[in-house]
């Protein structure tokens, strides 16, 4: 992608390092950054830790505490995240490239909501590390990019995006973008009634029949994504390669792939996002016409 001179929003609630003060009913603690808990220790083990730390760093040159917040000693792939150096200056620039991309997805949606005479209300994305409280429970690491409709946030552990490349094989500018796409698509189905019928209608469910309704909200969002991709490639921000980024983070993250890496076998009713095939095709549908009439997901096949 070519973010070069774009805008930044500045709907962004950056609170990585930051502690949420744990969870309701517990006490916080002391935490480093990169979620190691220090509120149960003692101060005297605190101090023997801390002497440690500078007898090893001293006569050794290991910094434990990079070794323990298990913190990247590279790049992951993207280009927001290229550039060596001190993680201030790693943490900036990713910051920078969610702002683009988010600035990019307020743009589009605001034209095209401007075309349906309605008004476009701008999400807010809070980009954490470790965890942070949501209006819709806890956010954490293993819960993974997620939209709150109880509070209109996105809520983004940039940590996923390593995530993306390591364990899932996609990574890349767009392919992370699609992500955070994907999120604000599902701030668009709220704002469109969508969202507050489906929760409505998911009480009266089985599980099945739940499950089988998320998978298209899930698609309608990745469709949505791919509305958004169309208008970047009309502005001239993509470049080659990326919408087959993109395609490749969606063929990774389908369900059906996901079980598949995690136990070695697919059970279709307990899918909640779309198959690979479908995540694909949705993201491709909204690629190629740009409308939201082209993201019925709810009506016949998908």
């Amino acid at each position: 992608m070519d973010l070069n001179g774009r805008r930044e929003s500045d709907n962004i609630e950056d609170v990585r390092g930051q502690s949420d003060g744990g969870p309701v009913g517990r006490g916080g603690g002391f935490n480093i950054p990169g979620g190691i808990p220090l509120g149960g220790f003692s101060f005297r083990t605190i101090i023997i830790f801390v002497v440690i730390y500078f007898v090893v760093k001293l006569f050794f040159g290991v910094d434990l505490l990079q070794i323990l917040s298990g913190e990247p000693s590279g790049h992951v792939g993207s280009n927001y995240s290229q550039s060596q150096g001190s993680n201030t200056a790693q943490d900036d620039s990713m910051k920078k490239f969610v702002s683009q991309v988010l600035a990019d997805t307020e743009d589009t949606w605001t034209g095209i909501f401007e075309s349906m005479g309605k008004t476009y209300e701008k999400p807010k994305l809070v980009m954490y590390s470790g965890r942070w409280r949501s209006a819709c429970g806890e956010a954490n690491s293993a819960v993974g990019p997620f939209y709150c409709p109880s509070d209109h946030k996105v809520y983004l552990d940039t940590d996923f995006f390593r995530e993306m490349q390591t364990k899932f094989s996609a990574g890349g500018d767009f392919a992370d973008a699609y992500v955070i796409a994907h999120e604000v698509g599902h701030h668009v189905q709220n704002l469109l009634g969508i969202l507050p019928k489906f929760n409505q209608a998911r009480a009266k469910m089985s599980e099945t029949q739940a499950n089988a309704m998320s998978v298209r909200v899930e698609l309608q969002a990745d469709c949505f994504a791919g509305i958004w991709g169309k208008f970047t490639q009309q502005k001239g921000i993509l470049q080659s390669g990326d919408l087959e980024e993109a395609l490749n983070a969606a063929h990774q993250i389908g369900d059906d792939a996901l079980q598949k890496q995690g136990q070695g076998y697919v059970v279709p009713d307990s899918f909640t996002h779309g198959t690979s095939a479908q995540r694909m095709k949705w993201f491709q549908k909204g690629f190629d016409t740009g409308k939201l009439s082209a993201c019925d997901t709810f009506s016949g096949a998908i």
